[in-house]
């Protein structure tokens, strides 16, 4: 297996490379998170050290789950509940709080590939619900075969949504994927794209707020290609 590994600590690398090949795994160590972005098609495992030097392991995880859907296992020293919680919200397969044995951190990788081979397929890319149309790679939406302009956020917004849809989202959830760290400044900002997402879609119901909890996405959606 080719398994990208991000991490800034040259003895952690060369411990975790050493031990990866005498299992089989060929590694390919990178120091920076703009790195795992340039390497990623390449590779079928990633290992992400959060405490990058040029930016937050986090952010390289929400940016790279808006491309692909590599298996990703976050192994760092950051143990606290809100990045544990933050890192598998944003689509970590797995979170390792270093030190981290060597047996359990493969065990780890083997559990995490094999539920990826048994899911199979490619992710679903398009929602769909009543006449409406997200298409998530192409930042596109489509309401009764009409293209909808939304800003930035507002398609960030609805493309979280509609990636669960018919499930409820957390509101602080929804903040996370879509702010990051600087969500506690924005919270009433969500409202406003909200309303303004509402406005442009033409269709009320289909963004259901949960009261005390957060929103969802029409229990009608279904996914496409």
């Amino acid at each position: 297996m080719q398994v990208l590994l991000a991490e800034d600590d040259d003895g952690v690398a060369a411990a975790l490379v050493e031990v990866l090949y005498d299992h089989g795994h060929i590694t390919r160590r990178v120091r920076y998170g703009r790195d795992v972005l340039t390497y990623h098609r390449s590779s079928d495992l990633l290992l992400l050290d959060l405490g990058l030097p040029d930016t937050d392991g986090l952010d390289v995880l929400r940016a790279l789950r808006a491309v692909s859907d590599l298996p990703a296992v976050i192994l760092t020293a950051r143990g606290d509940e809100r990045s544990v919680v933050r890192g598998l919200r944003l689509g970590a397969d797995d979170y390792l709080v270093k030190p981290v044995r060597l047996a359990e951190l493969l065990a780890r990788i083997d559990a995490v590939t094999r539920r990826h081979a048994a899911r199979g397929g490619p992710p679903v890319r398009t929602v769909r619900a009543g006449d409406i149309e997200v298409d998530v790679d192409a930042r596109r939406v489509r309401v009764a075969g009409t293209e909808v302009e939304l800003t930035t956020k507002e398609f960030d917004i609805l493309a979280v949504l509609a990636g669960r849809a018919g499930r409820a989202v957390s509101r602080e959830q929804l903040l996370d994927e879509v702010w990051g760290d600087t969500h506690h400044a924005v919270s009433r900002s969500l409202d406003v794209h909200l309303t303004q997402l509402r406005a442009k879609l033409r269709r009320p119901a289909l963004l259901t707020t949960i009261r005390g909890f957060g929103y969802r996405f029409g229990d009608d959606a279904t996914p496409g290609d």
